[in-house]
Formats: structure tokens, C-alpha cells, sequence
């Protein structure tokens, strides 16, 4: 498990409580509730300590008819499992080629089903209590470094920009990028990952065979390609349902070393999340934003109760431990090319600027679009690095794409 220091974001210390166990036919019962600790005395500025995070989400009500997480052990009682020797071995040891696992055995990529019996079923999941007893998976699951990098489903071309910023230096650097394939920051996770060259894991609220959400089909078949996974602890042909999603999240930050809040509101599921990785002991971080933006607030929640901030992928790699860190495979493939622009969207920003700089109002006059489908072009675009920011919401093409 991640190690502790004196700002490790952990929960209740102290506290017994017992996991929920899975619901019929493999679905996730609702984690259980259980009482906080209240706020410290408000009388002097202190350090943030054990607790903190629990209190700030506390207060946001993001969990609050959601369900909230139950602790896996004791605090103090965790430990980190023990170092894989499939881990530790050196890269390239005994003459395997890529993508094979040191010690003779090939990589499994097909439908499958797995349990904690099994040697493939990942070891930081595995040690948990009520971790899922059973686990539906395409693709494969090498043992790697592992972050988790979660956020909105709306978010603001700044979040998308962090998001594909983080995620394509964690895999640059041979970290498997872990997300939830939704909409927004996840499905940019992803993406980015991906055009890395990196692994990455897509963890479902649905069944492998009613992916969700379905424009995400091809993606999903990027990440499996490419020597990641999709995986899901609900039986294949489950669809997605609203109960899910939070449940999915303790699998999100149980597979990760630390767990990175990009965008949110303080009650999303990003904080659901954030909440279960400080409860399972791993590392939160969290993307500071614009003071000004709704989606900041959730972040700001976070670092206000000692989370980290995350602004650079060294700043997650550098809260990983050093055996884990030297264990980073190669990524995957070699990076591949990512066109400047994706779509008619794209193209018609791009001939209405020409050599021009435009403002955000500009452009959605000179389209014709509402001001959100704009922004959500602008971003992928700036993205991409076929366009940039200048001062005063203004933009132009990069000339050196």
C-alpha cells in the first residue's frame, strides 16, 4: 500500500468497520455509512492531520444518499503487499520480449472472469476487505504502477487540458493510467493514455457487453489493444444503472497507488472517489483550478483537508515508492499520431481563425454555436496543440503544429 508521511491523506484513525460484500449475482451492495469525527478546535491554524479529508467531504455532502465507504483495515494496521517478483524483476529479464511477464507466462487478452484465487486478480485490489469477488475482464492486467486520474463529466477546457497533461506523463512514464471510461476528464484519461502509447484500465458501471457509455466502444478497444483493460465487477450483460457508479469508484482507487481529482463539484462522483481512496490509504491528490470555476471547488475541498496538489505528472510520480517506480514497464507501443483536429467541429474553428485571434464570443458568433459546445471544441483543439490560449479568452492557431 502507498506509503504514509506526516500529510498522507487518511481516514478516521482508529476506526473498525466492516466492508460491504457484494450484492446478488455479482452486482455491489451500497457501502455503509458510519460517523465522522468532528472539526478540530477553531481556535489556531494547524497542520492538516488524519481525519481531515473525512470531515471536508463531510461537509461538502457529496456522499451524503450516495453510500460512503467502509474501511479496509484499522489505521495504522495497513501494509503494503509485498513486492511481486514479477515486479521486481529488471526490465527485459530473461531474454522476454515485450508484453510477455518474466517467469515463462503469456499474457491473457480474452473475456474473462476472475477471483481472489487468482494469480492475475491485482494484489493492491486483492488485500482489500470487500474487495469484489469476482472481476469480469477484457484485456490484460500487468502488474504495473498504477494512478487513478478522476473528474467531471462536463468539464472545462482547463480540466481537459490537465487531464491529458497528467495522463500522458504518467504513461510516458510506464505508469498504467486507471480511470472509469465516463464522459469528460475519464474519457481524456484515456485518450491521452493511449495516444501515449501507455496502458490504461477502464473500469465499468456496467457489464463488459453493455459498455457504457456506448460512444465509447472504440476507445474501449483502443485501451485493450494497446495492453490495458476493461473491467467491470458486474456480470457482462448487466446495464449501467445509477448505483453503480459509486460503488465502481472504491474499484477505481482499490486498483491505484494514488488517486488524482482533476475537476469536480464537492458533491460529484470525483469526490466519491477521493473518499474511498483516503479510506483504502492510498495517496490524494488533487488539480488546483481557476478560483473562479464551480469545478474547482471540489479540488480546493480536498487540498484545504491535505491533499496534494498535482500540476505535473513527477509531482504523482515522485509519492510512489521506489521499488514501484524503478518496476515501470516501457510503454506499450509507440506513441501514436494524434491528428490536430477530430471532426467537422475542428475544421470550422480552425478556417475561421486562419491568422486571426479570436475571442471565445467571436467564435461562437462566427459558428453560430451555443457557447458550450465552443469551449468544448476549443479544448480539444488546444489539446491537441493545434491552437493557443492568448490573453483576454482570445485564441489562435499554433503555428508550430
Amino acid at each position: 500500500m502507498p506509503r504514509r508521511g506526516a500529510r498522507r491523506v487518511v481516514l478516521l484513525e482508529g476506526a473498525r468497520r466492516q466492508a460491504q460484500p457484494a450484492g446478488r449475482g455479482g452486482r455491489p451492495a451500497a457501502p455503509g455509512r458510519a460517523p465522522g469525527r468532528g472539526p478540530g478546535p477553531p481556535h489556531r491554524r494547524r497542520r492538516p492531520r488524519a481525519g481531515d479529508l473525512a470531515r471536508a467531504l463531510d461537509r461538502t455532502g457529496g456522499l451524503r444518499g450516495r453510500g460512503r465507504p467502509a474501511l479496509a483495515r484499522p489505521f495504522g494496521a495497513a501494509r503494503a503487499p509485498p513486492a511481486p517478483p514479477l515486479l521486481l524483476a529488471p526490465r527485459g529479464a530473461g531474454g522476454e520480449p515485450p508484453g510477455r511477464l518474466v517467469g515463462g507466462r503469456a499474457p491473457v487478452t480474452g473475456d474473462r472472469a476472475l477471483t481472489a484465487s487468482d494469480p492475475e486478480y491485482p494484489e493492491l485490489l486483492r488485500e482489500l476487505a470487500g474487495a469484489p469477488a469476482r472481476l469480469w475482464v477484457r484485456g490484460r492486467l500487468d502488474p504495473a504502477p498504477t494512478v487513478a486520474l478522476v473528474g467531471s463529466r462536463r468539464p472545462t477546457p482547463y480540466g481537459l487540458r490537465m487531464a491529458r497533461r497528467l495522463a500522458t506523463g504518467l504513461a510516458e512514464a510506464g505508469v498504467t493510467v486507471v480511470s472509469g471510461l465516463a464522459r469528460g476528464i475519464d474519457t481524456a484519461a484515456h485518450e491521452a493514455a493511449v495516444a501515449a502509447g501507455g496502458r490504461t484500465w477502464a473500469v465499468l458501471g456496467s457489464g463488459l457487453d453493455r459498455l457504457y457509455p456506448s460512444e465509447n466502444a472504440g476507445l474501449a478497444a483502443d485501451i485493450v489493444r494497446l495492453g490495458g483493460a476493461v473491467l467491470s465487477e458486474l456480470p457482462p450483460d448487466q446495464g449501467p444503472r445509477p448505483q453503480f457508479f459509486p460503488a465502481r469508484n472504491r474499484i477505481i482507487s482499490g486498483l491505484s497507488w494514488a488517486v488524482v481529482v482533476v475537476e469536480g463539484d464537492p458533491k460529484s462522483g470525483s469526490l466519491i472517489t477521493a473518499r474511498w481512496a483516503a479510506d483504502q490509504g492510498r495517496e490524494v491528490l488533487a488539480v488546483p483550478g481557476p478560483a473562479d470555476s464551480a469545478l474547482s471547488r471540489g479540488p480546493l475541498e480536498l487540498l484545504r483537508a491535505g491533499a496534494r496538489p498535482a500540476a505535473e505528472a513527477s509531482d504523482v510520480l515522485d509519492l510512489l515508492p521506489g521499488w514501484v517506480r524503478s518496476a515501470a514497464p516501457e510503454p506499450a507501443a509507440e506513441p501514436r499520431a494524434v491528428p490536430l483536429w477530430d471532426g467537422p467541429d475542428g475544421e470550422k474553428i480552425l478556417e475561421l481563425l486562419g491568422s486571426h485571434a479570436l475571442s471565445v464570443d467571436e467564435i461562437a458568433g462566427g459558428t453560430g454555436w451555443e457557447l458550450p459546445r465552443v469551449l468544448a471544441a476549443l479544448g480539444e483543439l488546444e489539446a491537441r496543440g493545434a491552437l493557443r490560449a492568448l490573453p483576454g479568452s482570445h485564441y489562435a492557431i499554433d503555428q508550430r503544429a
